[in-house]
């Protein structure tokens, strides 16, 4: 994955849905290239955000089309709130600042630190990825963060630590469904888990960010797990704990039905999930679907990590 080496601020770039969109783009005309006022209109007409994130430009090498920062923001799976998509309308009581991450298990020292000092420590990059959910639905997205590894080395793990075990904030108040005791969507807290290679890959990133801000509610603020090889469930969201341990992490959907759901959950179009096909998968805004790819198109990148794993049997 490579990347310009250029810092992106505030208000100084075009954003990538528009530019992408090449039609309504000229549909400013040549003026508006100066015209801030015409690019502001068209940009509260399309709904995309205004950045208030510093990183690191993806140049978008595999040219892909984004899906726009409205579809990103209102079709979302977060089962403390709701089984429902459109769980914007309730997500108004997670309170993502201030916000900590507790890292903890076998490391040097555990520690604990709030998400702001945390994003001051890395330099923040733009990955533009696929991500493909086990429901059969996918979508492009220019999420902002930084590589979980660098993170993996401020914890220093200790060498006998094997996986990394990773816990969304269980908090009754701000997550109603949480409170519904044995009669929530699912067993909280939320709990997902990698291989220490895994999280060690060049593509995995933690997430504080999209289309150049910070996360909105239901994608996840304050920050989040992007596996982009792996289906979206693995991509844990609102992330309050980090354990490095020595033994496979049992995830959440594997606790719930391990029949359907594995620990490792990556894209095989090859694989069914026991009630559906993963051959394919519709785009969000498109009306006929398209080949699931392998990895979801990442093979080369992460294909070694399962050389000698049968990708059947292992889901």
């Amino acid at each position: 994955m490579t990347f310009k080496d250029q810092s992106i601020k505030q208000n100084d770039i075009t954003p990538e849905g528009l530019f992408n969109d090449r039609r309504k783009f000229l549909k400013l005309g040549a003026a508006a290239v100066v015209a801030n006022s015409a690019i502001v209109d068209l940009l509260a007409e399309d709904k995309y955000p205004t950045s208030n994130l510093m990183y690191k430009k993806d140049s978008n090498p595999l040219d892909l089309d984004l899906n726009t920062f409205e579809q990103i923001t209102s079709y979302n799976n977060f089962y403390e709130f709701s089984t429902s998509k459109d769980i914007k309308k309730l997500v108004h009581t997670l309170k993502p600042n201030p916000w900590s991450i507790t890292i903890d298990g076998l490391v040097d020292k555990p520690f604990q630190v709030d998400v702001r000092d945390l994003i001051k420590k890395f330099d923040l990059e733009e990955r533009i990825y696929r991500f493909r959910c086990v429901e059969g639905w996918s979508m492009v997205v220019p999420w902002v963060g930084f590589e979980l590894a660098k993170l993996i080395q401020m914890a220093k793990p200790m060498s006998s630590a094997k996986y990394v075990r990773f816990e969304t904030l269980y908090d009754e108040k701000q997550f109603p469904d949480q409170s519904r005791g044995v009669f929530g969507a699912i067993d909280y807290p939320y709990v997902e888990g990698l291989r220490m290679d895994e999280a060690m890959n060049p593509l995995t990133l933690m997430s504080v960010g999209l289309y150049g801000k910070t996360l909105e509610n239901q994608n996840g603020a304050p920050i989040r797990l992007v596996i982009p090889w792996k289906y979206g469930f693995k991509s844990i969201k609102s992330i309050s704990k980090i354990t490095f341990v020595d033994e496979e992490p049992l995830n959440t959907w594997q606790r719930a039905n391990k029949r359907e759901y594995g620990f490792y959950a990556n894209v095989n179009p090859e694989v069914d999930h026991p009630r559906w096909s993963q051959a394919k998968e519709r785009v969000l805004g498109k009306f006929f679907k398209q080949k699931t790819k392998l990895f979801n198109g990442y093979e080369k990148e992460v294909g070694h990590l399962y050389k000698n794993l049968d990708l059947k049997k292992f889901i």
